[in-house]
């Protein structure tokens, strides 16, 4: 299921091209495996097999001349206020696979060919902006991903680029023989990212105490959710470390809530488009004598770039969703339909993948996507963990030249 982006042909020969006069307003040049046409409002460009439009203000605010973009700091210096918002090129040329246009005053502008081209909506809109293989159990066993090796991973950035990987297309992924102790499973999340310091800290540590407000703090099984559906921005990642229990059940369940949504999208678009659009709260209340808390947090069940309608962001936890008060009536009804194809989705037996964590094993779980949840249990059972921040881990991949 994993989609890949469309790649582009975008052969030229070294030949020059100008334009070449038109009529009414309009300009064009022609070239082997580019045409552009300057019209009143816009520039026309077909390339690679696309036609692709791009606004002239558009084309002067993302200029990359030297008075316009510092290439240093990979800053744009030109003042976008101050656009002529009827600003027309005076001069177009094609020329050694770029496009160079000029502008009214006499100022210059070059782009690369292939950097309009990924940069256009048209390419845009086709293309994913996190490739994904969303998995069902069955799936993701036969995939037989790999666990990195601790010793490999703290010191090696082949092993980080790998387990990073992984991440970015499964949602979750692991590092095994981690010594069974809170510094050094903080070592290995320092490895990949900067940790997200919460209400619980930087570094949680958890048991069957109840000595905080929250079902997780006891031994009774938990559905699968996602964590931090109260923040307006929930952790991007969730970290845990069993590091000792002695006694039975408290099995790991995860479920790749993408997939879940994409099998709503598929059999019921409709339903699918109404958890997009209805933003609903969820709330967290803890008030004890060490601790007072009152988070709420709204949004819509699942979330989606408006360009391209990639799924990026899924908010289900029925322990903190809070009063339904954001619906109107006439689409209250629809919605609870809605929400049930969703939960029947990810209540399907063959969509629960079921692990044991062992001290030493250590999980990253993409909280914006995988679901988790646990089995009752018995016994003395202590966790550790943290949450990560979603955009540091994305410029550790991207560092990598990673696509995330």
């Amino acid at each position: 299921m994993l989609s890949v982006l469309r790649t582009l042909s975008r052969a030229l020969s070294p030949q020059k091209l100008r334009q070449l006069p038109g009529g009414h307003g309009r300009q064009s040049c022609a070239y082997t495996s580019a045409t552009c046409q300057t019209l009143e409002d816009c520039l026309v460009l077909n390339y690679g097999g696309t036609s692709m439009r791009f606004n002239y203000v558009w084309l002067r605010d993302h200029c990359r001349s030297a008075a316009s973009y510092n290439s240093n700091t990979n800053q744009r210096t030109v003042d976008t206020g101050s656009i002529d918002l009827s600003i027309r090129p005076v001069d177009t040329v094609v020329q050694d696979d770029h496009l160079i246009l000029t502008w009214p005053g006499g100022h210059e502008s070059k782009y690369s060919l292939n950097w309009l081209a990924d940069n256009s909506y048209e390419t845009k809109k086709q293309s994913l902006v996190q490739p994904r293989i969303l998995w069902n159990a069955d799936i993701y066993k036969k995939a037989n991903i790999p666990s990195a090796k601790w010793d490999t991973f703290m010191n090696s950035d082949e092993e980080l680029k790998k387990f990073l990987q992984n991440y970015l297309l499964y949602g979750i992924a692991f590092v095994d023989n981690v010594p069974a102790t809170v510094k050094d499973t903080e070592g290995v999340v320092k490895r990949v990212s900067l940790i997200r310091e919460t209400t619980y800290g930087k570094m949680w540590y958890l048991t069957s105490d109840f000595s905080r407000a929250d079902t997780a703090y006891s031994q009774v099984a938990l559905d699968r959710h996602t964590d931090n559906t109260y923040f307006q921005e929930p952790c991007g990642i969730q970290v845990f470390h069993c590091l000792k229990h002695e006694g039975t059940g408290g099995r790991t369940l995860l479920v790749d809530g993408f997939y879940a949504a994409e099998k709503v999208r598929e059999s019921s678009p409709e339903n699918f488009e109404l958890l997009t659009r209805l933003s609903i709260w969820h709330k967290f209340i803890e008030n004890s004598s060490f601790h007072r808390i009152h988070f709420e947090g709204i949004g819509p069940l699942l979330n989606v770039y408006p360009w391209n309608n990639e799924l990026y962001l899924i908010r289900y936890n029925n322990f903190d969703r809070s009063v339904l008060n954001t619906i109107p009536y006439d689409l209250i009804q629809q919605w609870y339909v809605a929400h049930r194809d969703l939960t029947t989705e990810l209540r399907r037996p063959e969509n629960e993948l079921w692990i044991k964590l062992t001290p030493g094993k250590v999980i990253f779980v993409d909280n914006w996507r995988v679901m988790h949840g646990r089995e009752s249990f018995t016994g003395q059972r202590e966790l550790c963990g943290c949450y990560l921040t979603r955009d540091d881990v994305l410029s550790s991949a991207r560092c990598f030249g990673l696509q995330a």
